[in-house]
């Protein structure tokens, strides 16, 4: 039986997610500056399975554009940049909720530099019914320093450096809480095909995979016995 604020919601068409590909299934994204995590989403993420990207740095970059900003370090830490900053955040968290009222699949891009903050995206995403999985793309900190000096929005390389240690410091936590069969590996040093085909594989599998959780198979039974008799 839903409740009266499902059934709203559902007459204004909010829980349309149910014939949505990828429904329930989210993947994270972990890699620092300069590791290349667009350029490895374009190859192992195919855009038919319609998952949802989740990426403040994209709408930021926008934003900045938009105000006539450079996306230098020094504009990037001015008040205006900063006040970007957190409306392009506000914003993409706004549209997060919106997906998962729908339980769309989603693709949530992040350096991996905080692994409480993910252990806690993971946690509440399972709570929902969510299957969650991980790329972690890989470099070598000399190559991240040089793509870094390379992209339009580069960080200084004490920056780069840190964050490239925090997030490699990560590896083995990130392995234990996604398990073995829904984490993968991309050393995108030289990535070439033969790298991402097996990656590309396995991420079909994991959103192709029928969903068994028992809290995701429950919305999805009422949202069917709803669009049959409401």
């Amino acid at each position: 039986m839903i409740s009266f604020n499902e059934h709203v919601e559902r007459s204004f068409g909010i829980y349309e997610g149910v014939n949505d590909p990828g429904i329930f299934k989210a993947i994270f994204l972990a890699g620092g500056p300069g590791s290349g995590k667009s350029y490895v989403t374009s190859k192992v993420i195919p855009s038919s399975l319609g998952l949802k990207m989740i990426n403040s740095d994209e709408v930021f970059e926008l934003k900045m554009q938009r105000a006539d900003l450079n996306l230098d370090p020094e504009s990037i830490a001015s008040p205006k940049g900063q006040e970007i900053r957190d409306k392009a955040k506000t914003l993409v968290n706004k549209r997060q909720k919106l997906y998962l009222t729908g339980r769309l699949g989603l693709v949530i891009d992040g350096t991996g530099k905080d692994f409480n903050k993910i252990e806690e995206q993971v946690r509440h995403l399972k709570s929902l019914g969510y299957d969650c999985y991980m790329i972690f793309v890989n470099t070598s900190e000399e190559v991240a320093q040089s793509r870094n000096l390379a992209r339009p929005r580069s960080l200084e390389s004490d920056l780069v450096k840190r964050l490239w240690s925090r997030v490699q410091k990560n590896i083995g936590s990130f392995q234990s809480l996604f398990g073995r069969d829904n984490f993968a590996i991309i050393d995108n040093n030289n990535a070439n095909e033969e790298i991402f085909k097996p990656v590309f594989k396995d991420v079909v599998r994991f959103v192709k995979k029928p969903v068994e959780n028992h809290i995701a198979r429950k919305w999805i039974n009422d949202q069917r016995w709803f669009n049959k008799n409401g």
